[in-house]
């Protein structure tokens, strides 16, 4: 079976309200704390991506049962200390960053040795990030250049920590957060700004919490252990995958979208108020609060006078996972747009910033870099001809489907590999591009 898209002609206009699938943040999230409830815990329109469902596996290889009925999934918790293990156990986390330090946040206060190992592009991630303030914690981590496998043996002394989280991690400060759920007495965490939803998730369910919120910084306190009760909890749509249909209509001709239910929480929201400020006009209809979090449908029109922008710096947190398809619209703004501190992108997946420089000229834009600084010069006019083919991007899904918005929007002739990298996170963006009009081979 091929494993690429081709793709040769542009996208036509289209007006149509589609449904993406829940947010993969809130769905490794809710599974892995159903996991230390107490009781069975149902979640629905749960993600059924790669990551997610390895999620589902590891609980289960720890010792907690789940089942689905329709679109619903029961998980059975049975509380902080649950976790039933094998001897030297292996844990697989695929290509989960999210999981894979998530989970040894969860291990702290297991007394044997677990590995915890991933793919091959999950193994060139930074888990040292992880490991540091897990060791403060008391725990015995090891890893293998400060990166997968690790090694970890938790302990029942566990002793509570302050940490200043300076990387703007939300994984970094989750595990910490997850850790301090199992640990006597109070742990304290002065995080630099990044996505809130492990925050949120602890308030809805009474876990002991305090939060205080300044300009560049967040002040958690929480006081361990604390048992909690199963939980209900209906996933949002994720607008990280909302963000490639976004841009998808904002540079089609005469095309809009709406795209119902999703997860617009201000840490997420970085792409919506970078894409306004260069002369979008994406708006939120319906908004409600869904257990702590802003959800709302997000309506999309074209837009062909797109400007440049001088991004703040104080955004990059809140769009780190959409720069890509950003850079795609900064190509086609009109002036130079510029990007700084874009560091944090070369620790994903794959080297985002690296490779989204190269697509960029690749496709015929002029881009200046100094360090993590960048430059796009838009070019409104931008139009494609040649012939393009994307690979050894390794399997990065959001790099797969930001060359597919630019196949669909600015032409040429398109062979992009790598078609199954996309199960990890959104098995079904390309049913969704067909649904709109794509034409795909």
């Amino acid at each position: 079976m091929k494993n690429f898209l081709v793709i040769n002609n542009k996208i036509k206009s289209f007006n149509k309200n589609i449904t993406v699938s829940g947010d993969k943040s809130l769905s490794i999230r809710a599974v892995l704390l159903a996991s230390q409830a107490i009781g069975k815990s149902r979640i629905s329109n749960l993600l059924e991506s790669e990551d997610v469902l390895n999620s589902l596996k590891v609980i289960k290889k720890l010792g907690s049962n789940f089942k689905k009925k329709n679109n619903l999934y029961e998980i059975d918790g049975y509380g902080l200390n649950s976790f039933y293990l094998k001897k030297k156990l292996r844990i697989y986390t695929g290509n989960s960053g999210t999981l894979a330090r998530l989970i040894l946040g969860l291990l702290v206060n297991v007394n044997q040795e677990v590995k915890i190992y991933g793919d091959k592009s999950l193994s060139k991630r930074d888990f040292s990030r992880i490991s540091n303030p897990l060791k403060v914690f008391g725990v015995n981590i090891k890893l293998s250049n400060n990166s997968l496998p690790a090694t970890i043996i938790g302990t029942k002394y566990l002793r509570p920590i302050n940490y200043f989280e300076n990387l703007g991690s939300a994984q970094c400060k989750s595990a910490i957060m997850l850790a301090a759920l199992k640990t006597n007495g109070v742990t304290k965490i002065k995080a630099k700004k990044s996505r809130n939803h492990t925050e949120l998730l602890f308030q809805n369910l009474n876990i002991p919490i305090k939060l205080k919120k300044t300009k560049k910084f967040d002040f958690i306190e929480i006081n361990g252990p604390s048992n909690f009760s199963s939980f209900n909890y209906n996933i949002p749509g994720d607008i990280s995958s909302s963000a490639f249909f976004i841009v998808l209509t904002l540079l089609s001709k005469n095309s809009s979208i709406l795209i119902k239910n999703i997860n617009i929480n201000p840490s997420r929201t970085g792409i919506i108020k970078i894409l306004n400020k260069m002369n979008a006009n994406i708006t939120f209809k319906n908004k409600k609060v869904y257990k702590g979090e802003a959800v709302a449908d997000i309506f999309v029109k074209s837009k062909s006078n797109i400007k440049s922008i001088k991004c703040p710096e104080y955004m990059n947190s809140s769009a780190i996972d959409e720069f890509l398809i950003i850079f795609l619209v900064a190509a086609k703004a009109k002036g130079i747009s510029t990007f700084k501190n874009l560091g944090e992108l070369n620790k994903k997946e794959s080297p985002r910033l690296d490779i989204g420089i190269n697509f960029l000229k690749k496709i015929g834009v002029k881009v200046l870099r100094k360090k993590n600084d960048i430059q796009i010069y838009g070019n409104p006019k931008l139009k494609l001809k040649d012939e393009y083919i994307m690979k050894d991007f390794l399997k990065d899904h959001r790099v797969f489907m930001m060359s597919s918005v630019a196949a669909l929007t600015l032409g040429g002739k398109w062979k992009i590999y790598d078609q199954d990298s996309i199960k990890t996170s959104f098995p079904n963006f390309i049913k969704i591009i067909k649904k709109l009009g794509a034409i795909i081979n």
